[in-house]
């Protein structure tokens, strides 16, 4: 069935006759309803054609002529919220940007884990917290990570906090990348001083530097460098995972200009390895939107089971219409990986191939704390790299999880954080992160590997 024909069977709310999983139960139905009912009726927070753009810029990547950088927040909290933390972060993935486009040459497509990363999958409806066991934490747009009883109770209006967080992350986002501060002639003072001073930001600098005495060429040479040039401006699209499909369903829609649907919580969404089911609510409903949409593909997806999520979500075969995320984990992913890229190769698909290094290379240090080498996440890149290369294919992608701030969530890196440094600035909500110097020391990586191959 083609995505035209799909859609005439397909409503934001056919993925309610599907089972759904990693859904919360909300303690009143009515509270719910209600809340859908008010986000029904608030504006969009994207528009279809900034959807369709992202599209057009993922089919660049498809073909081998761009690569994405997907980076942001595990998941975004309600308490650490502020202008800071939202510039911060998009410091260090223009940062990111630079070196991978100065060092390889490529095209960088950047999307943001922002504005609309609160709800998180989880392994179990339930943690021990001392001497407590208590409902998981969820994300903040379910429920709090404070652990006592009555925070972990699913509360509905917590949707409408991220909605209206998400409108305001989007609001400074924008005027972030379209009013001066994303211009390339500052490309400077996105560097952050705990960053600057070790040799990943002193390598940084030196790019900077050359890219000022380009600028400067340029501009000798009467190349328009005015506001309304490229280079003053830059595109950062925003995605999320679509979990909680009331409030997707909510923000769902239809386009009057090509009549399709699409989800306008973010320009891009994406499904998780636990909630890819053929068969359940979560697939049903990304299937129906004309955002461009991602998978998650973990080390048990079969080589029939990409093939059929591919004929699925992308009947018509639209380049840039799906992105094929794969988390195998360092040890992995050079077994894992190559059969499910021939199959999807040889069904004719022209998916957009990613890599998530983080999510399969998650372990619980002896303090309790979870987190992530920053060698086995190196190590996941290093070896996606040489499946590609391998088959002759494109590595379109990496999908990291990162903060702005001096965090001390994921080991090694550079400044070589160890297992008794992690309490000392451990503040995620969820999943630990790369701190900005383990950020850019990862993007210098990945230029090697992209002017390598």
């Amino acid at each position: 069935m083609s995505l035209s024909e799909r859609e005439t069977a397909w409503t934001p709310s056919s993925w309610q006759s599907r089972e759904a999983l990693q859904l919360p139960t909300w303690p009143d139905e009515r509270v719910a309803e209600r809340v859908h009912a008010e986000l029904r009726a608030l504006p969009p927070l994207v528009f279809a054609g900034e959807a369709r753009r992202l599209t057009r810029a993922l089919g660049e990547v498809a073909a081998g002529r761009a690569f994405v950088l997907q980076a942001g927040d595990c998941a975004e909290s309600f308490d650490d919220f502020s202008a800071d933390s939202i510039r911060d972060k998009l410091k260090v993935i223009l940062q990111m940007a630079v070196v991978l486009t100065y060092g390889s040459g490529v095209p960088v497509l950047k999307i943001g884990r922002i504005a609309g990363q609160f709800a998180k999958p989880r392994s179990s409806a339930t943690e021990r917290v001392g001497e407590m066991e208590l409902p998981v934490f969820r994300g903040h747009i379910v429920n709090d990570d404070v652990p006592v009883p009555a925070s972990r109770v699913p509360d509905p209006t917590r949707m409408l906090t991220a909605y209206h967080q998400s409108a305001a992350t989007l609001n400074l986002l924008r005027a972030f990348t379209k009013g001066g501060f994303a211009d390339l002639s500052q490309v400077h003072s996105w560097n952050q001083e705990f960053v600057a001073a070790s040799a990943e930001g002193r390598r940084y600098e030196a790019i900077a530097g050359e890219i000022d005495r380009a600028l400067r060429f340029m501009g000798a040479c009467g190349v328009d460098l005015t506001t309304d040039s490229p280079i003053h401006q830059v595109d950062l699209f925003t995605s999320h995972e679509a979990l909680l499909l009331g409030y997707e369903e909510a923000l769902t829609r239809q386009d009057s200009l090509t009549g399709q649907w699409y989800d306008c919580s973010a320009h891009m969404l994406w499904i998780g390895e636990r909630t890819h089911q053929l068969d359940g609510a979560h697939v049903e409903f990304v299937s129906g939107i004309g955002n461009p949409i991602g998978c998650k593909l973990g080390p048990t997806t079969t080589p029939e089971q990409v093939v059929a999520l591919c004929d699925h979500l992308d009947p018509d075969r639209t380049p840039g219409r799906l992105t094929l995320i794969a988390r195998m984990g360092a040890d992995s992913v050079r077994e894992k990986l190559p059969p499910l890229i021939r199959a999807v190769a040889e069904s004719g698909h022209s998916a957009v191939w990613q890599c998530d290094p983080m999510h399969a290379n998650t372990f619980v240090s002896e303090s309790g704390r979870k987190t992530r080498h920053f060698d086995d996440v190196l190590g996941e890149i290093q070896g996606y790299f040489a499946v590609h290369q391998a088959l002759g294919t494109w590595p379109g992608g990496v999908h990291v999880e990162l903060t702005g701030d001096d965090v001390t969530e994921c080991l090694g890196g550079i400044g070589d954080i160890l297992e008794e440094q992690l309490p000392l600035r451990y503040t995620t909500a969820c999943d630990p992160r790369l701190n900005a110097r383990q950020a850019i020391e990862l993007a210098f990586r990945l230029a090697e590997l992209l002017r390598a191959g």
